[in-house]
């Protein structure tokens, strides 16, 4: 049987995981298993002791404790896979313990690094308008970047001042600001028309081919406006994710509406933007106070 060929089915057709989630579980489970040959054993054959030995060769091999524990995640899946197919008894990787990994708070912008950055596209042109829009739109909303190039002209509901997003587990509602408002209006009713390859292409965000917009064009829009606004931290697309939660926080909004407009299954994961408020809240406070 071709495990691997029947893994990737189960992820793909039943547990429909994002296409990246899909990725890193199919490559940790290949790498194991060519671990797994060279020391002549079988990937359907084996104990908690070789997982646990598997992550310690990681280890020694310098992998970081975030990329042993996510290929443990990975083994486990596959591992519960083949026991409900009834291919093995029990998940050998089930027992096998992961390693702590320190969790970094994330880096955000402050108020004014976000202005800086939408100043930048210029609208003197149809790629100028529609970088305006989009960098408008990912601060608004706080939405993921693979959100952002899926996203279809029939999301956008301007008139009510609100977004649909289609997220990894639902569909979720979130509101927009009136200048991201005003930069969407102009480029869905003057800019994308003379943009698209096809009338009837739906995508709202296109490239300069008329075609949807993709993640590592997107990548490069941020890069050059990053530069182009001489700001020092590493902006990523979701560094703006970031901001958008910490400063909602900052400004008193709730964590559980932080959480419903981020799309995060555990308020826990929604819940570090708290640590980052704090931090930045000690640091004006160390900074400012006469006596600090």
């Amino acid at each position: 049987m071709d495990y691997l060929k029947a893994f990737d089915n189960y992820l793909t057709t039943e547990k429909k995981v994002a296409a990246n989630t899909r990725s890193s579980y199919l490559r940790d489970v290949k790498q194991f298993a060519r671990y797994l040959q060279n020391e002549g054993q079988d990937l359907a054959v084996i104990s908690s002791k070789t997982v646990d030995l598997y992550t310690g060769f990681l280890a020694n091999r310098g992998k970081s404790a975030a990329t042993v524990m996510r290929t443990l995640s990975s083994l486990k899946c596959f591992y519960s896979y083949l026991q409900r197919e009834g291919v093995i008894l029990s998940n050998p990787a089930r027992e096998v313990a992961p390693a702590k990994v320190e969790r970094h708070l994330p880096e955000i912008l402050t108020s004014k690094e976000v202005e800086l950055l939408l100043e930048q596209p210029q609208c003197i042109d149809l790629k100028g308008y529609r970088d305006r829009a989009m960098l408008e739109l990912l601060y608004a909303t706080g939405i993921r970047v693979g959100e952002l190039i899926n996203l279809n002209v029939d999301d956008l509901n301007l008139s009510a001042s609100l977004l649909r997003c289609a997220g990894r587990k639902k569909v979720r509602n979130i509101p927009l600001y009136p200048a991201a408002v005003k930069a969407l209006s102009e480029y869905v009713r003057d800019i994308r028309p003379c943009m698209v390859a096809v009338a009837d292409e739906q995508a709202l965000f296109v490239n300069m081919n008329g075609e949807r917009m993709s993640r590592q064009g997107f990548w490069k829009i941020i890069k050059h406006y990053q530069e182009k606004a001489h700001i020092q931290k590493d902006i990523t697309p979701h560094t703006l994710r970031h901001s958008f939660a910490a400063h909602l926080l900052e400004n008193g909004a709730d964590l559980r509406s932080i959480q419903e407009m981020l799309g995060h299954a555990d308020i826990s994961s929604t819940q570090i933007y708290t640590r980052v408020v704090n931090q930045h809240l000690k640091s004006v406070y160390n900074k400012a106070h006469p006596r600090a």
